[in-house]
């Protein structure tokens, strides 16, 4: 399915439809799409499981959503005003927002802007780096034009590239993508939030870092680390899925030992 945004932006979704049950939205990160993001990876069939709505959606430049080369196009507060037009679209008041890496960032920035929308957030392969300053800026953008993806030098921009070309993904968008008007966060600017939320991360993830530095910033929060687990593995690791079920339903366990609350 397709919605137009107030921008005129076309995004892909799914969505069960169900209007008389939990309504969970899935936000998917950097160079995945909503079906390699949610589907192979088996939340769409856990939340099918569940009962419960699920509406996921393809981010500006990603799967089937439409592809701009220009960075102007993906500054992070627009592409997080597209997950609330599109709730807009389907009338849905209020739902659990659950992202991940870019996805998280996207969900946090929707929170913060109509935490009145969102009844749970969920930042997954997000951490305490989330603070810190740009680094590499421009390595992004260079690792999905390079010609030889055996050439890029790091690691983790090389898992990058070779991740988008396995999804056939755009890369010409996902430069310019990376190079958009990034949204910022300082620990003071998440002192007042008020929606109930998870901060999920690897212990092996470098790009995140510190789950529970981040939950410190954020009234309530809980965080959980995922053991033996980098950025990629996160999202399929089974813990993840289940402290998240935990956290919607009410019963995460706040006394558990540290790096499982």
């Amino acid at each position: 399915m397709i919605v137009e945004t107030s921008g005129g932006i076309r995004i892909a979704y799914d969505d069960t439809g169900a209007a008389d049950v939990p309504t969970r939205v899935l936000v998917h990160g950097f160079a995945s799409n909503r079906r390699e993001g949610w589907l192979r990876t088996g939340w769409y069939a856990a939340f099918d499981a569940r009962r419960e709505r699920r509406i996921a959606l393809d981010l500006r430049g990603h799967g089937e959503s439409q592809r701009s080369h220009d960075p102007a196009d993906y500054g992070h507060n627009a592409m997080a005003a597209d997950i609330v037009a599109l709730l807009d679209h389907l009338e849905v008041r209020r739902a659990s927002l659950i992202g991940f890496s870019l996805g998280a960032r996207l969900a946090l920035t929707a929170a913060l802007g109509h935490p009145d929308r969102f009844e749970h957030l969920v930042l997954g392969g997000v951490g305490m780096r989330l603070f810190d300053p740009p680094r590499d800026v421009g390595a992004m953008a260079d690792a999905m034009t390079a010609a030889d993806p055996e050439a890029i030098a790091q690691p983790l921009l090389r898992s990058f590239r070779l991740f988008a070309e396995a999804q056939g993904e755009d890369r010409l968008a996902l430069a310019a993508c990376s190079q958009g008007e990034v949204r910022r966060f300082a620990p003071e600017d998440l002192a007042d939030l008020t929606v109930p939320t998870l901060v999920v991360a690897g212990a092996r993830d470098l790009l995140a870092g510190s789950p529970e530095g981040l939950a410190e910033a954020i009234p309530g929060a809980s965080a959980v680390t995922l053991p033996g687990c980098d950025h990629f593995g996160a999202i399929t690791h089974a813990l993840f899925k289940g402290k998240v079920f935990d956290f919607l339903d009410g019963w995460l366990d706040h006394d558990a030992p540290p790096g499982f609350r």
